[in-house]
């Protein structure tokens, strides 16, 4: 079974080690202020350097304006930029043809209606991400630790290669892969023993689930 990991919101040499050392095959980094897992353009850019290839690392933002994206290419230099915001399909294309980095669009999903925004975005995304709508009140467009119906997720296209995201963790990763039949997995607070505090031990345990999951595929 081939299914990519994507561990987001890092913030210390010791989880960044342990992601990649357990087969993680992203590595993700925030930079939106209102986020608990945010980290400076430079802590990233010094993040970033510790990766030194051995994952490909990627950048979740909201709606970033162009001297952001400009400072991101330039002086963090990940692999992709992860667009949480309500940028366009347009604004999607330009930015990955500004930066000449790969672009992974997410896109919330609540009922089945809202998987028709997917397609618009096939064409300039190299990736989709489909993550759940942030709840009532909470300011965060990810890392809510809820999930949504991924049965919703049957009617999906087959060869439409996405990230799922949203309540997942070390309990249920199996049940998601089967349900869902994702191309990738997007974890971030299910392996967190607070909001953005990032925990080696809940790290392990998802691994090993992932682990136990390939061993019966």
């Amino acid at each position: 079974m081939t299914l990519d990991i994507k561990i987001c919101g890092l913030s210390t040499p010791e989880t960044v080690e342990t992601a990649i050392a357990r087969g993680a095959t992203h590595i993700g980094f925030v930079h939106f202020a209102k986020s608990p897992r945010h980290l400076s353009v430079e802590r990233i850019a010094e993040l970033v350097r510790l990766v030194d290839g051995r994952a490909e690392t990627v950048i979740v933002t909201v709606n970033p304006d162009d001297a952001l994206v400009a400072r991101f290419a330039e002086e963090a230099r990940p692999d992709w930029l992860q667009l949480h915001g309500r940028e366009t399909p347009e604004r999607v294309a330009e930015i990955r043809a500004n930066t000449g980095l790969k672009v992974m669009k997410a896109l919330p999903v609540a009922e089945a209606a809202d998987l028709e925004a997917i397609e618009p975005y096939r064409p300039v995304a190299d990736r989709i991400l489909l993550d759940s709508k942030r709840p009532k009140g909470s300011v965060l467009p990810g890392g809510n630790g809820v999930s949504f119906d991924w049965t919703l997720l049957d009617s999906l296209d087959p060869e439409l290669a996405y990230m799922l995201s949203g309540g997942i963790d070390a309990t249920n990763v199996a049940e998601a892969v089967r349900i869902a039949r994702p191309s990738g997995i997007d974890i971030s607070s299910g392996v967190e023993s607070a909001p953005g505090v990032k925990d080696v031990g809940r790290l392990n345990l998802f691994f090993d689930a992932l682990d136990r999951l390939k061993a019966t595929a």
